[in-house]
C-alpha cells in the first residue's frame, strides 16, 4: 500500500471538486483545512485565510476534479473471521468483487461440484485439507459427508457455509479433525452421518479447525488481505463486532502486529464478544471482569470501549433466524444461540455495569426477545442514550419499528440480505411477503431511528457503496424491486454510511463527518453520489482514503 505525504508545513489543505461533509450545518466545502491529523476548518480557501494567513501552510490541489467525503465506517464486520475465509476458496453463488479479482459464481450443485474437483486436482500437496467458503443449499442442493466423498474422498474437504454459521465436511476431514461418532456424542447441532456441524455444534469442530486456520503465518496473511479489502472500500474506521469468536489473545495480538503502523489506513473499534467469551471463562461475571481490563490493551488504531455484544436468534444464511407466526414455507425451526435465560441474565449484568449493548438479531422473533429485553431493561433501572443497537435487522414487522423507537434503540443493518436472498427465500423459505420486507429501513428512517448500514464482512461485500445502493434501491440479484416504500433516499444512505455508523458506535465525536476538530478522515470520490443515476451508486470509482490526514492512494491494479 503506497503512502502519499503532502509537504512538513504545520497545515496542510485539500482542494476538492466538493466536499460533502455530512454535516447539515455547513453541507459542502471546497477545501479541508488539516492540521495533526485533525480537521481545523471546512470551508474555501477564502473562507480559510484567517488560518493561513497566521501559520505555515501547503495546497494540496490533488483532488480538484474529485468529490471527498467523511471516510466510511463498517460499524460491523469481523477482522479474525474475514482473515479465516479470505484464506479459502471462494465457491459463492454471487460474484465477489476483491482487490486482486473477481470471483465468478457458482450457482448450481453441478457446477458447484465440478469447481470442487478442479480445486483439488490443482492442490500440490496431497493431504492438504481444501477449505472452501460460499456453499449454500438454495442454490447448491442439500450437500452431505457421502456425496463429497464421492467427488474428493482422497483429502480433507471442508464446506464452510456462505453464513460461516456452519460446515459440512467428508470422512476424510473428520480423520483429520480426530473426531468420532463416539467423542461427538448426540449434540443436537451436529450430525456426524451427513458431517455436518452448525451454530454451537461447530465449536465441537473447531479445537483442530482453529489452530490451523489462526496459525501465524497463515493468519497475518489474511489479515492482510483484510486490509486490502478494507482500503479497497474506502473505509477508514471499521467495528470489529465480535472479538473473542476464536481466541481473543491470538486475535487482538495479531491485529495490532498487522495494523498498528503507518501502512494501515484506519482504526478498529473492538467490541468484545459476550457469548464466546463466556463460554471459556464459565460464568457472566468472569465475562464483564475480563472486558472491563481490555481498555488497557488499546493502542492507537485498535480500541475497546464500554461496548459489548451479544446474540439472540440464528445465521441469516442459514435460515436459522426464529421466526413468529407463520415460520417457515417447510415447516422447520430456528435456533437460539444464546437461550434467552442466559441472554437476560448477560443483558441485565452488562446494563448494568454501564455498557452499550449489541444484539445479533436475524429473525422477527429474535428481535422480540431484545426488544422484549430493553423493555424490561428500561423499566427496572432506566438509562439515557444507551444505543442499545440491533445488529442485521433482518426480519421484523412494522410494529416492532414503533416500539424499537419507543425504547431509544439503533439498526445497525445488514440491507444486503434483500439483494442475494430476497428472491430466494421468497420462493423457498419464507414466502413473498416477508421476504420482500428484509431490511425495513425505510421504516426506521420514518420513525427517527439511528440506522447505519453493515457489512457484517464476509456476509456482504465490504463496499459501502453497495450497500446504500442496495438500501436506496432495493433491487435483488434477479433484478426484482421488493418493497419500494423501505428504500432510502441518496442522503439517508450516505448518512448510514457515515455519522449514523459513527453514532451506533459511540464515536460521532470523532469521525462520522467533516468538521472542526473531527479525525481527517475522507474517502475520496471520482464522482458525485448525489449528481449520479442512484442505479449506478455502487459503481462510483473510489480513488482512495485520507486517514488522519495521510493520503492513501488505491494501486491502479486493485481496481
Amino acid at each position: 500500500m503506497t503512502v502519499q505525504t503532502t509537504g512538513t508545513s504545520d497545515i496542510q489543505v485539500f482542494t476538492a471538486r466538493k466536499v460533502i461533509t455530512m454535516d447539515p450545518t455547513l453541507p459542502e466545502a471546497t477545501a479541508v483545512a488539516v492540521r495533526d491529523g485533525l480537521v481545523l476548518e471546512v470551508g474555501s480557501l477564502e473562507t480559510l485565510k484567517p488560518w493561513l494567513d497566521r501559520y505555515p501552510h501547503s495546497v494540496d490541489r490533488q483532488f480538484e476534479d474529485k468529490i471527498l467525503m467523511p471516510g466510511f465506517i463498517d460499524p460491523h464486520l469481523h477482522p479474525s473471521m474475514a482473515a479465516v475465509i479470505l484464506q479459502m476458496e471462494f465457491l459463492t453463488a454471487m460474484e465477489w468483487r476483491l482487490p486482486w479479482g473477481t470471483v465468478q459464481p457458482v450457482k448450481t450443485q453441478e457446477a458447484f461440484f465440478a469447481r470442487l474437483k478442479e480445486l483439488a486436482d490443482g492442490m500440490d500437496d496431497p493431504d492438504a485439507p481444501l477449505f472452501t467458503w460460499g456453499y449454500h443449499r438454495n442454490w447448491h442442493g442439500e450437500i452431505t459427508k457421502p456425496m463429497i466423498d464421492e467427488i474428493v474422498g482422497d483429502r480433507p474437504v471442508i464446506l464452510w457455509h456462505r453464513s460461516f454459521h456452519e460446515i459440512i465436511v467428508n470422512s476424510k476431514a473428520l480423520e483429520w479433525m480426530e473426531i468420532t461418532r463416539e467423542s461427538l456424542g448426540n449434540h443436537p447441532q451436529a450430525n456426524f452421518d451427513d458431517g455436518h456441524f452448525f451454530e454451537m455444534g461447530l465449536h465441537k469442530a473447531s479445537s483442530k479447525l482453529t489452530p490451523y486456520l489462526m496459525a501465524p503465518e497463515r493468519a497475518m496473511d489474511g489479515l492482510n488481505r483484510l486490509r486490502e479489502v478494507a482500503h479497497f472500500g474506502g473505509h477508514t474506521t471499521l467495528g470489529d463486532m465480535a472479538v473473542g469468536i476464536f481466541n481473543l489473545d491470538m486475535e487482538f495480538e495479531g491485529a495490532k502486529m498487522m495494523y498498528e503502523n503507518d501502512q494501515t489506513p484506519f482504526r478498529i473499534q473492538m467490541i468484545a464478544n459476550a457469548m464466546s467469551l463466556s463460554a471459556t471463562n464459565k460464568s457472566h461475571q468472569n465475562t464483564l471482569e475480563l472486558i472491563d481490563a481490555l481498555p488497557k490493551r488499546n493502542t492507537h488504531r485498535l480500541r475497546f470501549s464500554n461496548h459489548v455484544k451479544l446474540f439472540t436468534d440464528g445465521a441469516f444464511f442459514s435460515q436459522l433466524m426464529q421466526l413468529g407466526e407463520p415460520g417457515y414455507l417447510d415447516g422447520h425451526h430456528g435456533e437460539w444461540l444464546m437461550p434467552p435465560e442466559s441472554f437476560e441474565e448477560a443483558a441485565q449484568l452488562y446494563w448494568n455495569a454501564g455498557y452499550r449493548i449489541h444484539v445479533h438479531c436475524t429473525g422477527d422473533m429474535g428481535l422480540e426477545l431484545a426488544l422484549d429485553m430493553l423493555d424490561k431493561l428500561q423499566w427496572e433501572r432506566p438509562r439515557f442514550d444507551h444505543r442499545y443497537t440491533i445488529e442485521h435487522f433482518g426480519l421484523s414487522t412494522p410494529e416492532q419499528v414503533r416500539r424499537l423507537k419507543a425504547l431509544g434503540g439503533c439498526v445497525s443493518a445488514n440491507v444486503y440480505y434483500l439483494h442475494e436472498l430476497g428472491d430466494v427465500y421468497a420462493r423457498a423459505g419464507i414466502g413473498y411477503e416477508r421476504a420482500s420486507q428484509i431490511g425495513r429501513l425505510g421504516s426506521c428512517v420514518r420513525e427517527g431511528i439511528p440506522t447505519a448500514l453493515h457489512s457484517d464482512y464476509t456476509m456482504a461485500p465490504a463496499l459501502p457503496l453497495n450497500s446504500a445502493w442496495v438500501a436506496v434501491n432495493r433491487v435483488t440479484a434477479e433484478g426484482n424491486v421488493m418493497a419500494p416504500t423501505e428504500c432510502l433516499s441518496v442522503e439517508d444512505a450516505l448518512k448510514a454510511i457515515t455519522i449514523e455508523a459513527a453514532y451506533v458506535m459511540g464515536l460521532e465525536n470523532e469521525v462520522g463527518s467533516i468538521r472542526a476538530g473531527k479525525k481527517a478522515d475522507m474517502v475520496v470520490l471520482e464522482q458525485d453520489p448525489y449528481e449520479i443515476d442512484p442505479m449506478t451508486l455502487k459503481d462510483i470509482p473510489i480513488w482512495g482514503t485520507i486517514f488522519e490526514g495521510a493520503v492513501f492512494p488505491i494501486k491502479k491494479s486493485n481496481v
